[in-house]
């Protein structure tokens, strides 16, 4: 079987690992993006140059919301404390 070299997720799919990789328990998640702006002339060459923007992502991230969304995750749900055994 061949190996894969491609895996994709959804906004939520990506919230909910970054909740679960920060170690979250509680609230009401959802991604964050946050994106720069430039410009340039581009083109094949002198004689055809365009003035562009380029929209670089600067971060991704999570952050906590006060309501649910489609790009909201309860990390609660998703990632819910481990319950450890009281010995003694």
């Amino acid at each position: 079987m061949a190996e894969a070299s491609l895996y994709t997720f959804n906004f939520k799919e990506l919230a909910e690992i970054l909740v679960k990789d920060q170690n979250i328990h509680e609230g009401l998640w959802s991604i964050y993006v946050k994106f720069g702006i430039n410009a340039a002339n581009v083109g094949t060459g002198p004689s055809d140059l365009l003035p562009t923007a380029l929209v670089p992502v600067l971060e991704i991230g999570i952050q906590k919301q006060d309501k649910t969304n489609s790009l909201t995750v309860d990390a609660a749900e998703v990632n819910p404390p481990s319950r450890k055994k009281k010995t003694g």
